[in-house]
């Protein structure tokens, strides 16, 4: 089974796991915790720098090994998340074979919501009431063993946001709760967003991509977030519809 790391564990640890693991986390600390500062996330680093975030491995994100690893991480983090910080979050780190290395970034956009698709398929919790099921309404969340996420995707594929550039396939899990103090009716929140946004520009060297706005905005849909392509095109529709499609199937209707 997958199991949830911390940073100080693997700080000591990290040569006694599998090459490719210790690479993906050499990697990711490298550019999350650069001596600069420049990594536009400003709570992610801090959260890194002071312990709170919490790691897993999972195998090639194309295997249904994988999704048991993620669904077993996710459980595992759910328990636990609210004991680890204000700036909490689960970064998944996949294998990823050399053929991968090299696909094209609309490849990993279908394997992203193939994952999130699939391990949602192993989830036997109801979702939290205030969190709608259908992908169109402004309040939908991804959602796991009753707890919502906002997911971040990184992949080698990206070039031009190289805020998304991770040499290895890589899903952030961020719960709901750590924006309670963090959004658009909070000082802190709006000057983080602003201080956030200033360093993505600065970071990628190209616009913030249109589609990062405030959760719970009448105009927002946090689909649109998880995975942003280079450009500042999105898809016409949430690739995200088990959840959708399961409950039709059922006969039930989405709440709002």
């Amino acid at each position: 089974m997958a199991q949830l790391l911390t940073k100080a564990w693997l700080d000591e640890h990290l040569a006694e796991l599998p090459q490719w693991q210790q690479e993906a986390f050499e990697q990711f600390s490298g550019m999350i915790a650069d001596p600069g500062g420049t990594y536009p996330c400003i709570p992610g680093r801090q959260g890194f720098l002071s312990n709170q975030l919490r790691f897993g491995f999972a195998a090639d994100p194309r295997s249904e090994h994988a999704i048991s690893d993620v669904a077993s991480l996710l459980s595992q983090y759910g328990e636990c998340s609210r004991d680890t910080g204000k700036y909490a979050s689960l970064v998944i780190l996949f294998d990823t074979p050399t053929e991968l290395t090299n696909v094209a970034i609309e490849a990993y956009e279908e394997l992203f919501w193939s994952v999130l698709n699939r391990v949602s398929e192993k989830d036997t919790t109801v979702w939290p009431d205030d969190i709608s099921t259908d992908p169109a309404h402004h309040s939908w969340e991804f959602c796991f063993d009753g707890h919502p996420y906002f997911a971040f995707c990184g992949t080698p594929a990206h070039e031009q946001r190289r805020s998304r550039h991770t040499p290895h396939f890589t899903i952030a899990f961020q719960p709901r709760w750590v924006f309670e103090t963090i959004n658009d009716s909070t000082a802190f929140g709006r000057n983080m967003k602003k201080l956030i946004r200033q360093k993505l520009v600065d970071y990628d060297g190209i616009p913030v991509h249109p589609s990062l706005k405030w959760y719970g905005q009448e105009d927002n849909l946090e689909w649109k977030q998880y995975f942003l392509r280079d450009d500042e095109s999105i898809p016409s529709k949430c690739p995200f519809t088990y959840m959708k499609n399961k409950f039709k199937a059922l006969g039930i209707r989405f709440h709002k």
